[in-house]
């Protein structure tokens, strides 16, 4: 299932990468510099959308080993870029504490295992005063027919989409785990299935 979903990965996602996720990371991703860290870079989508400095030095996560191939091929095609790979889970980083500038997630908090575990190490790798910028997808209003629909199909999902789930309260969970939110924006993944539509995008910083 693994292979499937890398090879499909990107065909899958086109429609929306191009009506509105490229832009949306190209616009959260202006903002970094220094030392930052990308969990879950998947085949690499958001590699040529990072800001050319002399002084950026991007670390990428990759967990799944076909997403990895990919990603470190299209690595491989950048020239001259101080880019390291980790194979490590969002829940155990291979990264000290206090050491990056910035952490970018980005359609990854649906399909850790454990998100509060996973905003725990984002914490602790952060610099006092660091911030997370973050694009997911994530639960429709409380009540609303698209809720409803989420949380009884999300059993299955998960299961067909590599523990995607439909029904997380991200936000919550990023407010849970200690961040200060400083802008959020509310926002529907456009051509992307309907279920999966709703989304936040946005910077936390921690104290």
């Amino acid at each position: 299932m693994s292979r499937i979903i890398a090879f499909c990965y990107d065909s899958f996602m086109r429609g929306p990468e191009q009506a509105c996720l490229i832009d949306w990371r190209r616009n959260l991703l202006s903002q970094v510099s220094g030392r930052v860290l990308e969990i879950g870079a998947g085949t690499g989508a958001s590699l040529p959308l990072y800001p050319e400095q002399t002084d950026l030095e991007l670390v990428l996560t990759e967990p799944d080993e076909d997403m990895m191939r990919l990603l470190e091929k299209a690595v491989a095609e950048l020239p001259d870029s101080k880019i390291t790979l980790l194979d490590c889970p969002a829940e155990s980083l291979a990264c000290d504490d206090e050491s990056f500038d910035w952490v970018f997630v980005s359609l990854v908090c649906c399909t850790v295992v454990d998100l509060p575990g996973t905003l725990a190490e984002i914490w602790r790798v952060l610099k006092p005063g660091g911030h997370l910028l973050f694009l997911e997808h994530v639960a429709a209003e409380p009540g609303t027919r698209r809720r409803r629909w989420q949380d009884r199909l999300n059993f299955i999902w998960r299961r067909i989409a590599g523990n995607c789930h439909l029904n997380r309260e991200t936000e919550a969970q990023i407010r849970q785990a200690g961040f200060e939110i400083e802008s959020i924006m509310r926002e529907s993944m456009r051509k992307a299935m309907p279920l999966a539509r709703p989304t936040i995008r946005g910077v936390a910083r921690k104290p």
